[in-house]
């Protein structure tokens, strides 16, 4: 990786570099895994399915291309900045139109910037993609510290509260005196976090995925709020793993993800039921008929294909994050922890909410919930597709939720 600058607080132009040999190197180690046997079920129970991994495996060594992800990547502006002692990467792309909104959106785990590459034309030229110049946004993508190209955090402290004063601190250095915020998952707990700092500029937030309950039993009344239970619940039970040994054993699960590039690959992709069969039909199943070609392939859900997804996992893999990455939630972990100690509940969000779900999300959350956290919500959506990685499987449906929840702030 390259970058050009002097000072600690200037915005530097950053490109990525990969070397050939870390490519090599990639392959070689994938070649030498020690794969085990095949579940003995056939579902998703006992974890990410033998012939997933194997055929992810295979075209990961055999046809994938790192350099094409490279340069869409550096194909759009770059920096990186030094925010309380943390190096964060960023991508800022500003719209051609001239009265755009600015948006910091915020990924989360297992994702990366690479989640939001589709929504960039959408969402800074919103005339080429169905909408008006009213709806153009400026763009900023930043890489959670320790995710990505972002700096690997050297100190304690890094939990969502810090990472939300640190964007605020990066759209004021960017000249930006009103903005809007969105994120999903980690980026979800980012943005309540700013929203309840309401830090000067931030006109409002919007998310996927109510980070709140996880603070606590919601209410169970509709058959709305029962069938949300139901599947919180089932989430604890059954898919809870890899939320608990991050936030718990980051370091544990650390040496894996950084030694065998087929172990980050199951990690990543053992995050929740819906995506994960959304990803492996990308790869084994629901094969369709492509007269085209005259063969069966796999069809991939929305924008979830295989390219997009390896492109995704060998991000982690170059940057070597997969352990500070983890880290996140146990940094976040302690925080909720420390907070309960404290019996103080966390200041309330005084500007305008949106949110929208997704049907395919860990929990369908059901308006009354997000009334419940949010004592100002503007805007709410429930869509017809879409999942947990709801901007990388479908950009543009995400991209036109964005703008309406945020139209009333213009």
């Amino acid at each position: 990786m390259s970058t050009t600058g002097d000072t600690a607080t200037e915005m530097r132009s950053f490109q990525i570099e990969i070397p050939q040999e870390q490519i090599d190197d990639l392959r070689r180690r994938i070649a030498a895994t020690r794969w085990p046997t095949k579940e003995l079920v056939e579902d998703r129970s006992q974890g990410v399915q033998l012939a997933t991994l194997r055929e992810l495996a295979r075209f990961w060594t055999t046809e994938y291309d790192w350099r094409t992800c490279e340069a869409r990547l550096n194909a759009l502006p770059q920096f990186t900045t030094e925010i309380d002692g943390a190096e964060i990467h960023f991508i800022h792309v500003r719209s051609r139109h001239e009265n755009a909104l600015p948006l910091i959106m915020t990924h989360g785990w297992p994702g990366s910037v690479v989640e939001f590459l589709e929504t960039v034309g959408p969402l800074t030229d919103p005339t080429s993609h169905g909408g008006t110049p009213e709806d153009a946004f400026h763009l900023v993508l930043p890489s959670l510290p320790g995710y990505g190209f972002s700096g690997e955090p050297a100190e304690l402290g890094w939990n969502a509260g810090r990472v939300a004063r640190a964007w605020a601190e990066l759209m004021h250095r960017l000249g930006y005196t009103r903005y809007v915020a969105q994120g999903g998952d980690v980026g979800a707990a980012v943005t309540d976090a700013m929203g309840r700092q309401a830090p000067q500029g931030l006109l409002g937030i919007h998310m996927n995925l109510l980070v709140t309950v996880l603070g606590g039993p919601q209410a169970a009344e509709s058959e709305q709020e029962r069938a949300a239970t139901d599947q919180l619940a089932t989430f604890r039970e059954s898919g809870f793993g890899y939320f608990l040994e991050m936030a718990t054993r980051p370091q544990t699960i650390g040496y894996a993800l950084l030694d065998s590039p087929v172990a980050l690959a199951a990690w990543l992709l053992d995050h929740d039921t819906d995506s994960y069969y959304k990803i492996s039909r990308a790869f084994v199943g629901e094969p369709v008929l492509d007269l085209t070609q005259d063969s069966i392939v796999a069809e991939p859900a929305g924008n979830l294909s295989r390219e997009n997804i390896v492109d995704n996992i060998t991000l982690y893999w170059l940057t070597g994050t997969g352990a500070s990455a983890a880290r996140s939630y146990w940094e976040d972990g302690l925080a909720l922890a420390q907070a309960r100690a404290s019996g103080q509940a966390p200041p309330a969000v005084s500007l305008p909410v949106g949110f929208t779900t997704f049907p395919g999300e860990i929990w369908r959350t059901p308006r009354s919930w997000v009334e419940n956290s949010y004592p100002n919500v503007s805007y709410f959506s429930e869509v017809d597709r879409g999942g947990h990685f709801a901007a990388w499987e479908e950009p543009e449906l995400f991209s036109a939720e964005v703008r309406a929840a945020f139209s009333s702030l213009r």
